[in-house]
């Protein structure tokens, strides 16, 4: 059987896509957009080529498409956060260095109880932090560990994934046990009074 014939692009296949993705309030997935093009016989993986010429079409922009968890999206570029901060300064959330080690131990070493965060970081974790990362949408119970009181798992969700800016755990950045907790793009930090405890060590090979 001879191979599939790519479909042609054309600069009309471009400009629906592009519009459609501007005009969204939440990422599309390549199945998400073949409803645009009326043709039963237009397959995912031709959309999902012609995403990829429209992401080269905005480079060197102030915005790009970028594939992440849950479809493609155009976001700021990470070079104008600066700048888009200065028309709301007060409106980026910062995070305590506790919540950010939190944090990390999930994404790293989900899924994670709330003992096994407490025996990384060497101090109790105050609840009120777990509870600001579930209503952020960032964490989520996944199940219980069999075991006595069978505690919560937690794991992080698409939208943290979403957020940002990553199409899966394997983006965020390698953790090497470092005096500082993993810089996670576009988190925060705020100064925090939880100074003594640990961050969080590298995940068994």
């Amino acid at each position: 059987m001879p191979p599939e014939t790519p479909a042609t692009t054309s600069p009309q296949h471009l400009n629906v896509l592009e519009t459609a993705l501007l005009c969204a309030t939440s990422p599309l997935t390549p199945q998400d957009l073949l409803p645009l093009f009326n043709d039963p016989a237009l397959k995912p993986a031709t959309v999902r080529q012609w995403l990829a010429e429209l992401a080269a079409r905005w480079q060197g922009r102030g915005l790009e498409l970028v594939e992440v968890a849950s479809g493609w999206r155009f976001q700021s570029r990470a070079s104008m956060a600066s700048h888009l901060a200065r028309m709301q300064p007060d409106s980026t959330p910062r995070y305590s260095r506790a919540a950010l080690e939190i944090l990390a131990v999930i994404a790293y070493r989900q899924p994670v109880t709330r003992g096994d965060i407490e025996e990384i970081r060497g101090v109790a974790v105050n609840s009120n932090i777990l509870k600001q990362l579930e209503e952020r949408g960032w964490v989520e119970t996944i199940g219980h560990r069999d075991s006595p009181g069978r505690p919560a798992l937690l794991a992080t969700t698409t939208q943290f994934l979403d957020d940002l800016g990553l199409s899966s755990l394997q983006d965020l950045p390698i953790l090497e046990a470092v005096a500082e907790p993993p810089a996670i793009p576009g988190l925060l930090e705020q100064p925090d009074t939880d100074t003594t405890s640990p961050t969080p060590s590298a995940p068994p090979t």
